[in-house]
């Protein structure tokens, strides 16, 4: 299985593991077995034990290997304008550009697989719950600095503007993997952008 065109740009853990990726961003983690992901691999199954262990082992490896790339791509797209809304549009976009690159789109493979199997999988849970406090965490330190460069109010806090944000993103996944438009996803990523940047306090 080859990696569908700008998704991701750079992914540097390896072509076998993007294999096993791939069928578990299509499959589904339950639904994946160690004879597809063998398969996928190029490996038999004695060879794909002793090199990454069992299926959780494998899917946790991928999930930690796509992280490391998003991040560095969600840091890029964060520090490519001093203008807040410049920057979010940045990172919208390369988030879309992930979510609909396949056919059909497949969303976010954290949020799309991961939130599935938390509940039954604590180190899973523990990984997405670890994704979603570091992008908080980004986010966040971005909303500061356009805090202090006078871009956006005091309140909501920067943190309660990257979860805010971080909300916007992961409907932005479902809604990709659910069939809906890239134009429309991409009039709901400007919403969202116009609301994080543009409310001035928290209303019940």
């Amino acid at each position: 299985m080859s990696p569908p065109r700008g998704r991701p740009r750079k992914f540097e853990h390896g072509p076998v593991l993007l294999r096993a990726l791939e069928v578990f961003w299509r499959q589904g983690y339950a639904a994946t077995t160690i004879d597809t992901l063998a398969a996928a691999m190029g490996l038999n199954k004695p060879s794909l034990y002793n090199a990454y262990g069992d299926k959780q082992r494998i899917y946790r490896a991928a999930l930690a290997a796509f992280v490391a790339q998003v991040k560095e791509e969600v840091g890029a797209a964060l520090a490519s304008s001093t203008d807040i809304r410049q920057a979010l549009q940045a990172f919208f976009d390369g988030a879309l550009m992930v979510y609909c690159a396949h056919e059909p789109a497949l969303g976010c493979f954290a949020i799309c697989t991961a939130t599935a199997e938390a509940v039954a999988h604590a180190d899973i849970q523990q990984d997405l719950a670890g994704v979603i406090a570091g992008l908080d965490a980004m986010l966040a330190a971005r909303f500061s600095e356009a805090r202090d460069a006078g871009q956006v109010s005091a309140t909501p806090s920067p943190a309660d503007r990257a979860r805010l944000t971080q909300a916007v993103l992961h409907s932005l996944a479902v809604r990709s993997r659910a069939g809906e438009s890239r134009e429309s996803l991409s009039a709901m990523a400007a919403q969202g952008i116009a609301m994080v940047c543009g409310v001035d306090s928290m209303r019940d």
